[in-house]
Parts: C-alpha cells; structure tokens; sequence
C-alpha cells in the first residue's frame, strides 16, 4: 500500500520562506531517488527536486537555487526547503518517487505566494 503525507504548505508573501515535508510508505522510500513535484495553474506536473540515495539532489531549472531537497532515511521522510519564493511558485506540492507511479500520488500540499 503506498501512502504519502505532505505537510508544510502555506501562504507567504514574495521573497518568503517556507519548508514541506512528506513521510512516505517503505514502498516508495526505497527507491533510489525520492523527491517533490508541484502541479502549478495552467501547467502539468513537474519535478522540483530529487533526491538519490547516493546524495547526489537534482532541482528543476526553475529552482536556480532557491531551494534545498533532503532526505533521512531512517524516518523515510523527504524534506524541501524553499527561500526567495515567487507567485510563480504557487501551486500543490507532491511528494513521490523517480520516476513517478501514474496513479499512486497523495493529497499534496499548498503552496501560495502573494506579490
């Protein structure tokens, strides 16, 4: 059974922070790379950041920098420090797998960003 718990989501004004966390099933936090994906308005799914069990962290080209993905293996959590946020980054934030499962997503995380 797969489960997925986003938490962190909230409302900040541009520049603002904000940090998500997501507790994951054994089933998904085994796989090699584990990391967050937001569905923004207007747009399909994509990825905002991985990270692999060897440590190496990928970040979507939009990140440039902003944002810091971590994961603690002992607690199967996976954790996205985000800075400097923008309206742009408004939308639900989803914790998963690499590659993604089609149909095995959890209830997200809301993200809003003012300007």
């Amino acid at each position: 059974q797969v489960q997925l718990v986003e938490s962190g989501g909230g409302s900040v004004q541009t520049g603002g922070s904000l940090t998500l966390s997501c507790t994951a099933s054994s089933n998904i936090f085994s796989a090699d790379a584990v990391g967050w994906y937001r569905q923004t308005p207007g747009k399909q799914r994509q990825m905002v950041a991985l990270a692999q069990l060897n440590r190496v962290k990928s970040y979507g080209a939009f990140v440039k920098g902003r944002f810091y993905v971590s994961r603690d293996n002992l607690k199967n959590t996976v954790t996205l420090q985000m800075d400097n946020l923008n309206p742009e980054d408004t939308g639900i934030y989803y914790c998963n797998k690499w590659p993604p499962p089609a149909d095995s997503w959890g209830q997200g995380t809301q993200v809003t960003v003012s300007s």
